[in-house]
């Protein structure tokens, strides 16, 4: 018995029957010729050959139980194995539930906070800075005289200019005057109607020439106006770029090398704007109506309210992004502008949707997709739609039911129709 298909210790096992068969045959023999030798009687004989007989079937029952005891322990072995390696192919996974979204999420965004309003003065006289009467810092009043210039030739110019406007007052006078008689004497025909009408027409001409002389006075008189530069609105002085003596010019054009033209900077910090740039994605939550709130490093735990003002309505097209503009109610001076801030928009959804952990998201090239089990322990894969970003969650808002088993931290080999088993949640 050396049957190769048999286990290896089976062989040895029949081979070892073999060779009892052998002995016991050789003594079956043996103790034959002693029979014979002995004389032994037929009784004796038959009760032999009986012997003889069932020796073969003692030796068939033994060779059975030892082929038993080699083959069932070999194939419980292999049944184990194959159960143990079903075991380890199958992917053992874990699963959430997608559970309600909030119906108002908070979102963060970075903010520079700028002036309500800002100027910059220039002089719109020539002459030289008699002097200044503001300097950095300080809070001024809407038209508070920040300096005073001095221009002697403007101011003559004006003294002339009102001479001028003297000399077309009397000459349009006395032109009315004359026209008046003419008129009156034409009524009785004393004078032609011609001279009546030429008097009437010099006193026109004289009115105009007033006119005229009337709006320079009004230009000349303007101009003198701005030898004193005022505050165009209540606020903070934050430059002053002159000192008396320098030569200043209208329009800003710089009087000596190295000056900018810019006289005073001036802005108001009573209300500071706040301007954030909103994702296209959370932009439509942005209203009037929506709750804001400020932090700032220097202020650790406080809330500096404000409130949502305006917003571009448009979408920039490089940034995908909403410009919103937030007034901030400052005047306790806490905040100043170009300072860094946090800016809390409280956005509200009226139609809520399911919320999943960003790490239960698979991302393919046919879209963002989940992969869930169904009833029969197969994973199934799923192309869904992601609505507001809550960081480390968000919404979806299409492609999955509130009863779906969503396998979490799937492997990016994950197909659907793998079977797949559920990992006992862990306590607590």
């Amino acid at each position: 018995m050396n049957d190769s298909s048999l286990p290896p210790d089976l062989g040895a096992r029949s081979e070892a029957s073999a060779e009892t068969a052998e002995t016991a045959d050789t003594a079956r023999l043996h103790s034959a010729k002693e029979t014979r030798h002995a004389g032994a009687t037929p009784a004796a004989a038959a009760r032999m050959n009986a012997r003889r007989r069932l020796w073969p079937l003692a030796l068939t029952g033994l060779a059975a139980a030892l082929l038993i005891v080699g083959i069932v322990p070999r194939l419980d072995a292999r049944a184990s194995l194959t159960q143990q390696t079903q075991a380890q192919s199958m992917l053992n996974v874990s699963v959430v539930t997608p559970r309600a979204a909030p119906a108002v999420h908070e979102l963060l965004l970075p903010g520079a906070v700028t002036p309500f309003a800002e100027a910059s003065i220039y002089a719109r006289t020539s002459g030289y800075l008699a002097h200044w009467n503001t300097d950095i810092g300080a809070q001024v009043k809407s038209g508070q005289t920040l300096a005073t210039i001095e221009a002697p030739e403007l101011d003559a110019q004006l003294r002339q200019a009102r001479a001028d406007e003297a000399t077309a007052q009397a000459n349009f006078d006395f032109a009315k005057t004359t026209a008046q008689r003419w008129q009156a004497m034409l009524k009785t025909q004393s004078v032609a109607q011609q001279d009546a009408d030429t008097k009437v027409s010099d006193m026109e001409a004289r009115r105009a020439m007033l006119a005229s002389t009337q709006a320079n006075v009004a230009h000349l008189a303007e101009l003198v106006s701005y030898e004193k530069i005022t505050a165009p609105f209540d606020g903070v002085i934050t430059a002053r770029n002159v000192d008396v003596g320098a030569l200043v010019t209208a329009g800003g054009t710089p009087g000596t090398a190295g000056m900018s033209g810019e006289l005073f900077h001036i802005q108001q910090t009573g209300v500071l704007r706040v301007f954030v740039d909103v994702p296209q994605n959370d932009a439509p939550y942005v209203t009037p109506a929506t709750g804001v709130y400020l932090t700032a490093q220097q202020y650790p735990g406080r809330r500096i309210a404000a409130k949502v003002a305006r917003s571009t309505d448009s979408i920039d097209p490089s940034s995908r992004t909403l410009r919103v503009e937030i007034d901030v109610d400052n005047k306790d001076g806490a905040l100043m502008p170009g300072a860094y801030t946090q800016v809390h928009l409280q956005l509200r959804s009226t139609m809520p949707a399911l919320d999943l952990p960003v790490s239960a998201l698979l991302f393919r090239p046919d879209g963002v997709t989940v992969a869930v089990v169904d009833s029969n322990g197969r994973a199934l894969l799923k192309t869904v739609h992601i609505g507001r970003d809550f960081g480390t969650h968000v919404e979806i808002t299409a492609g999955l039911a509130a009863t779906d088993r969503v396998i979490d931290n799937p492997g990016d080999s994950l197909n659907t129709g793998q079977i797949v088993q559920i990992a006992p949640a862990m306590p607590g």
